[in-house]
């Protein structure tokens, strides 16, 4: 199908173009760029008017939990999917920690077919580092990278062994595949908030920066004594940014990503026991807060996610220290980045960069054919955009959510907080994914 998206503000984060213009779309690939109307000699079959809009890439999202398979009471792949789409998401990555672990590439394959099928949105697995996420045995990551996975993680099982891990990450970097690990000590994070004066008051059982701090100590050790890639998911403390940053200036191949949770909100938000604060990792103060903030605005972070894990009802409705972590945010990822960059004081473009080419840089040669093109807008390339209205403002309710999972921390009773920029239209290799009701 072609398609002409016409007279919308273009923004390509990668290149810092941000001009009025046109884009043609002809397939699952952009043809043209150019100013507004001066593709003239394109015949579509459908327009959009893009007047108001934001054109940008689609969202890449590195860490959403979709649910399926053995979750699906929880979140079906169609509905987490849609939420994708609906949140302007192109691409996610998803954890392996599903019923059964996608340690066999059978499982891999499967979740793919599945995912194409719905043509929703691109899906990224990562394969389980040990079989079965018990922290013993390594998998056969060539046949799971074989089967599509970008890397390998624990999700938030913990490898106690030392030895396990080093043989993991000296595997890795024989074959240039790339760990993902969730730095958190098993032994000194089983609590259920941050350690301090909230934990303290409300009588819960804390979580200590330590927990972090060790786990990155240990990583930063085995990453210098074996040269394997590693990116470290949702970076929690002022501590865990500056033992970061001080790795990635001694040239260790380190990435990092935080989630729009640990970027917004504080331990104090968790009020008199909501359990929609209830998260993993859980919030911390707000010089954590802040120090995540300027970690992501220098580079030290690389991208924000969602941190996706959406929650059944009567999981999430208990006793604060007895409800599941986690928290709907597929659908809230644009408009949290947006006001990231509005409270950093940054320009669009940069802000948007660290949800489109800053995470395809995380996922590096693992895109396959989509290197070179996906988190941008580049003639040739493919064709996943998000269409915005940045003047919009939404309440988040729980009603006017696709995902299965109804729990988010910004819930507008909640926050009382309208949220920035409202998705218009998502394109999927040139097919419209999702779209708005027709604007008054």
């Amino acid at each position: 199908m072609k398609l002409l998206i016409r007279g919308g503000r273009v923004v390509d984060p990668a290149s810092g173009r941000d001009e009025p213009g046109d884009v043609a779309i002809a397939g699952d690939r952009i043809v043209r760029i150019a100013p507004a109307g001066v593709v003239a000699d394109f015949t579509a079959e459908r327009v959009i008017d893009a007047a108001g809009l934001v054109v940008m890439p689609g969202l890449v999202d590195l860490a959403a939990r979709l649910r399926e398979p053995g979750h699906e009471h929880e979140g079906m792949l169609e509905s987490e999917l849609a939420a994708a789409a609906g949140g302007g998401v192109t691409s996610v990555v998803c954890l392996p920690d599903t019923d059964p672990v996608l340690d066999e590439p059978g499982l891999v394959e499967m979740l793919k077919f599945r995912a194409r099928k719905a043509s929703l949105c691109r899906v990224f697995p990562l394969g389980a580092l040990t079989r079965g996420l018990r922290g013993e045995v390594l998998t056969e990551m060539a046949e799971l990278t074989a089967a599509g996975c970008v890397g390998f993680s624990q999700a938030d099982a913990a490898v106690r062994d030392t030895n396990v891990l080093m043989r993991a990450l000296q595997y890795a970097a024989t074959f240039g595949f790339t760990v993902w690990l969730r730095p958190q000590e098993p032994w000194l994070g089983g609590g259920v908030a941050a350690s301090g004066a909230v934990a303290t008051r409300l009588g819960l059982a804390g979580v200590p920066v330590v927990a972090e701090t060790i786990a990155l100590h240990r990583i930063i050790e085995l990453v210098r004594a074996t040269g394997a890639r590693v990116h470290l998911c949702r970076l929690s403390s002022a501590a865990g940014v500056a033992l970061v940053r001080a790795a990635k200036a001694e040239g260790l191949p380190l990435s990092a990503d935080v989630s729009i949770n640990s970027l917004h909100l504080t331990d104090a938000d968790i009020g008199f026991f909501n359990p929609d604060m209830r998260l993993s990792p859980p919030l911390r103060q707000a010089t954590d807060r802040d120090a995540l903030r300027q970690g992501l605005a220098d580079g030290t972070i690389d991208a924000i996610v969602s941190d996706h894990n959406p929650v059944a009802e009567d999981m999430k409705n208990l006793p604060f220290g007895e409800a599941e972590p986690g928290a709907t945010g597929l659908e809230l990822l644009l408009s949290l980045a947006l006001r990231f960059g509005q409270d950093s004081g940054l320009a669009l473009a940069p802000a948007l960069a660290r949800v489109t080419h800053r995470p395809v840089q995380v996922l590096g040669a693992a895109l396959g054919t989509l290197v070179g093109s996906a988190g941008r807008l580049v003639e040739g390339g493919v064709a996943d955009l998000c269409l915005f209205d940045p003047g919009a403002r939404w309440a988040v309710a729980a009603a006017g959510l696709r995902s299965q999972g109804k729990h988010t921390p910004f819930a507008f009773d909640t926050t009382g907080v309208a949220l920035p920029g409202r998705v218009h239209t998502t394109l999927v290799a040139g097919t419209v994914a999702y779209e708005a009701a027709p604007r008054a």
